[in-house]
């Protein structure tokens, strides 16, 4: 309704108001980010030239997508498109990530593509985190997971030679970053927990193993968690601090209930392809393997959307445009996507993700 845009009684003092004027882009504020700021930049125009030099291309792709992803636990920013004229009507939404409409272009015959993309999570804020962000993603057909990994480290480290640093620590990126199977952090910072025993059937992890496991740790199963959500608890708490603090750690070969869009590892099932990269108590990095096989990928989008469904009430469509790609042949490929404000942030030392934003949005 246009009155619920019209101006109320006052509006003109409540924008000159001191009260009013938004730290985002108040002078003193501003100022205060200009070397964090300068510091994203230069990192941007050096990642688009690491980025060029190894034969990938720079693509864009529209941030408003048929479906935002599929990923059950992110909440949308949805819009109603309208034609004009009486044309057609239609919700689009504001994309979690652009992996669909890249994979789209890989199908295509796009080869290696890189793209630096505005993505949208809503209700995300706080100190690592905020409901508009930067996602680096890059994608190399032919590449295997291994090659992901060393690319990615030879990136981060060409970047940011002077090491990844907070307030409180610098992570050295001129040696060998970690290598750390998920089955090896489960066991040595868990008590020897054997997180892949608990797994025995990817579709259908055993939680009362895991809870009874998680026990032994003083750690509590709570009433309706299931094995996903004691898994990434277990992750969150005892995983996470304890690595990336000495060196980078790439923690990979996931469970494979975990697997998300990547593939399972040939030569072991219970896993998937995947890793993540870690840095000074901050996830930087999630990557995959990538899952070629179309029918298998919408039996995952089917899960996912009733776990939605029964977590929210929302039906959530699948983008059968990527389905039919998926079809038509995505090429074995790997792909990546890296939180580049949270790199920019352990570029510069800045201690929040508002620091290495222009103007945030929250």
């Amino acid at each position: 309704m246009v009155a619920a845009c019209s101006p109320s009684p006052g509006w003109r003092q409540r924008l000159i108001s001191p009260r009013s004027i938004s730290p985002a882009w108040h002078p003193e504020r501003l100022a205060a980010r200009l070397p964090f700021l300068r510091r994203r930049a230069r990192l941007e125009a050096e990642l688009r030239a690491f980025l060029c030099a190894r034969g990938y291309m720079e693509v864009a792709t529209p941030v408003l997508q048929p479906c935002p992803g599929m990923e059950p636990n992110l909440d949308p920013f949805a819009t109603r498109y309208a034609a004009k004229l009486g044309g057609e009507e239609r919700d689009l939404f504001l994309q979690f990530s652009p992996e669909f409409a890249m994979k789209k272009l890989l199908a295509g015959g796009a080869g290696p593509i890189f793209q630096l993309a505005r993505v949208f999570r809503n209700g995300e804020a706080g100190r690592n985190h905020q409901p508009e962000f930067t996602m680096l993603e890059f994608y190399r057909p032919g590449a295997g997971l291994g090659a992901l990994l060393e690319e990615t480290e030879a990136l981060v480290r060409a970047l940011v030679p002077e090491g990844l640093r907070t307030a409180s620590m610098t992570v050295p990126t001129d040696r060998a970053f970690e290598r750390l199977t998920m089955a090896e952090a489960f066991r040595r910072h868990c008590g020897g927990l054997d997180i892949l025993r608990t797994a025995p059937d990817p579709l259908a992890p055993d939680v009362a193993l895991l809870a009874e496991a998680a026990r032994s740790l003083g750690i509590v199963h709570r009433p309706g968690e299931t094995w996903q959500d004691l898994f990434f608890r277990l992750l969150l708490e005892r995983i996470e601090p304890a690595i990336g603090r000495e060196r980078p750690t790439f923690l990979t070969h996931w469970p494979a209930s975990e697997a998300a869009l990547s593939r399972r590892d040939p030569d072991d099932p219970r896993v998937a392809l995947r890793f993540e990269l870690f840095a000074a108590g901050l996830e930087l990095a999630n990557a995959y393997e990538e899952l070629t096989d179309a029918a298998e990928q919408r039996t995952r989008f089917a899960a996912w959307a009733a776990e939605r469904e029964r977590g929210t009430g929302e039906r959530r469509a699948v983008d059968e445009d990527f389905l039919a790609a998926l079809e038509f042949g995505l090429p074995a490929c790997s792909g990546i996507a890296m939180g580049f404000d949270r790199l920019a942030m352990l570029a510069s030392g800045a201690g929040r993700i508002e620091d290495v934003l222009w103007l945030p949005a929250v």
